[in-house]
C-alpha cells in the first residue's frame, strides 16, 4: 500500500456574474445559464420546462461556470433578495453542474461565490453582523445524489416541506 492519493484536477475553468438587467451583454450569458439548468432540471431530471425559467429569472443575479479557453457553460447558481415581514434574506437556488463535470466538486466553488457576493451586498446595503441564506433545492429526491449532504458542509440544516395538490 502507498501513501498516494488519486486527485482529480479539474479543467481550467472561471466564474463570472452575470451583468445586471440593464447591461448589453446580459441576454446572452443568462440564456447560458438557462441552458444549463434545462440540460440537468429538464432533461437529466424530468422537471417540467414551464417550471425552470421562472420570474425571479430577470430579477436575480447569476454566476455562470465555464471552461476556459472555450467558454463552454458548464454550472450554474443564482440569488435573489427576498424582503419578508420577518425580515429579509438572499435565497440560493438553481445550483447545477453538468453531469460530466460533477466529479470535479466545482458545485462548492459556485455556492462560495455565491456566499462571497451575499456578504458584500449585506454590508453595502449598511448589514454587518450575519447574512441569511436561504437555500432552494431538490435535495429531498432519491435521485440528488447527495445533495442534503452537500449542502450541510456549507451551515445549511435540512427543512423539507412537500406540497402535494
Amino acid at each position: 500500500m502507498t501513501d498516494d492519493a488519486a486527485i482529480r484536477v479539474p479543467p481550467a475553468h472561471e466564474i463570472i456574474i452575470v451583468p445586471p438587467p440593464e447591461h448589453q451583454g446580459r441576454l446572452a450569458l443568462l440564456q447560458q445559464c438557462i441552458q444549463v439548468r434545462i440540460a440537468v432540471f429538464v432533461t437529466e431530471q424530468g422537471f417540467p420546462l414551464e417550471v425552470e425559467v421562472d420570474e425571479h429569472d430577470p430579477i436575480a443575479t447569476h454566476w455562470l461556470l465555464r471552461l476556459l479557453p472555450s467558454l463552454e457553460p458548464i454550472g450554474t447558481i443564482r440569488a435573489h433578495k427576498v424582503a419578508s415581514a420577518a425580515g429579509s434574506y438572499y435565497k440560493l437556488a438553481r445550483l447545477v453542474i453538468l453531469k460530466e463535470y460533477r466529479h470535479y466538486k466545482l458545485g462548492a466553488n459556485l455556492v462560495l461565490a455565491l456566499h462571497n457576493w451575499a456578504k458584500n451586498h449585506a454590508r453595502e446595503s449598511g448589514v454587518n453582523d450575519f447574512v441569511k441564506i436561504v437555500c432552494h433545492s431538490q435535495a429531498a429526491r432519491k435521485d440528488s445524489g447527495g445533495a442534503v449532504a452537500f449542502y450541510r458542509k456549507f451551515g445549511y440544516e435540512e427543512e423539507v416541506i412537500i406540497v402535494t395538490l
